[in-house]
């Protein structure tokens, strides 16, 4: 059996890690496989066997797989799905953004067929929650199986090795245990996403200096702006924008600023402070892509748009976030209670239990 790996269009990372890492420690007979891409070559351990994406190779590894599993659309390579192989798609964040045909700016229309035709493809579709499965449904336009398990890219946030993870990655990173981290995890805009110029929308040396030697501000940019230079060189900001997972550095962080970032549904996992800094809402709503639910009233907590203020509310942590307990507990209650850590396995056994037909094992009946 060949199971061919796909995340981020070239990486080692998210969900498809997970599930990878899943199947060999249950000691699965099969080849495994990854796209990968040479500019991120040093995610990816020594001993993973890798395919470059966007080559004929890759075509040929896609062509001949018997189980697919992407977080994301498979469409840098022009494939045809075998016969009889089954491709699980992952997806790779909850969507408060819209996405697909029902943003408010779509790509060209040939593209959108592109993305429909892999779509088409899916045999299962991976969800964080119930309220998450509507939400990818009416985005896709899917009406195939979904599996609703929560997320195994999470899985690391409740493991009992998670506070030695942490401890090791924030010695790697230079974090003394008295500091507050503080990561930045903004997503990109269609309309700036090419250009490596384009401003933060956050003055992180400014806020740096707002928040004083106490804190350090991881900096994640999303993984489509690889083209935006490092940034180094400034004291208490650290670039953490080339680390394979960002679960690691969910459990590195003390706390989390984003925007409309799906990261949020990942990090309110863990319950520590969550920060929305929305400093181009109209814009991003109403003219670039629009949400799917009110970010204003279902959000996590309250929205802050002021630099300034968030610096303040930073400082203030955690007495700060009090305020939004309430509203932060639904938005966990809501989004994230399947998130137990347990997600990889859920995932594996309705997975195996479909690559073994013969077994005359039953579903658990988590496809929905």
């Amino acid at each position: 059996m060949r199971i061919l790996y796909n995340a981020f269009n070239g990486r080692y990372a998210d969900s498809p890690r997970a599930l990878h890492r899943g199947l060999l420690a249950r000691g699965v007979e099969a080849e495994h496989l990854w796209l990968k891409d040479e500019r991120f070559v040093g995610g990816f351990p020594a001993d993973v066997a890798t395919v470059p994406i966007g080559t004929p190779a890759a075509v040929a590894a896609l062509e001949s797989a018997d189980v697919l599993i992407s977080n994301t659309h498979i469409q840098l390579d022009r494939w045809s799905k075998p016969d009889g192989a089954f491709y699980l798609q992952t997806w790779h964040g909850t969507p408060l953004k819209q996405i697909h045909r029902a943003a408010a700016s779509i790509p060209a229309e040939e593209m959108m067929r592109e993305l429909d035709e892999d779509i088409a493809r899916w045999d299962a579709l991976v969800s964080q929650s119930p309220a998450a499965t509507r939400l990818l449904r009416d985005a896709f336009g899917y009406g195939g199986p979904v599996l609703e398990t929560g997320y195994p890219r999470n899985d690391v946030l409740a493991a009992v090795d998670a506070q030695e993870r942490r401890d090791a990655l924030r010695d790697e990173l230079g974090i003394a245990p008295d500091v507050t981290a503080v990561l930045y995890a903004p997503t990109y805009r269609d309309d700036t996403v090419d250009d490596p110029d384009a401003p933060d929308g956050l003055d992180l040396e400014l806020l740096v200096s707002r928040l004083g030697p106490g804190c350090t501000v991881l900096l994640r940019q999303h993984y489509y702006l690889y083209r935006r230079p490092v940034r180094t060189g400034v004291a208490g900001l650290v670039d953490v924008s080339d680390n394979p997972d960002i679960a690691d550095l969910y459990l590195a962080a003390d706390a989390m600023v984003t925007d409309y970032s799906s990261a949020m549904f990942d990090f309110a996992v863990t319950g520590k402070p969550l920060l929305l800094y929305p400093y181009d809402l109209s814009h991003y709503r109403d003219r670039l892509r629009g949400f799917t639910f009110d970010l204003d009233t279902e959000g996590p907590g309250a929205l802050v748009p002021d630099p300034e203020a968030l610096a303040q509310r930073l400082l203030a942590l955690p007495s700060t976030t009090a305020d939004d307990a309430e509203r932060y507990a639904a938005f966990r209650r809501r989004w994230c209670e399947l998130d137990d850590g347990h997600a990889t396995d859920r995932v594996l056994d309705e997975l195996i239990t479909r690559l073994r037909p013969r077994s005359g094992a039953q579903p658990a009946g988590r496809f929905r």
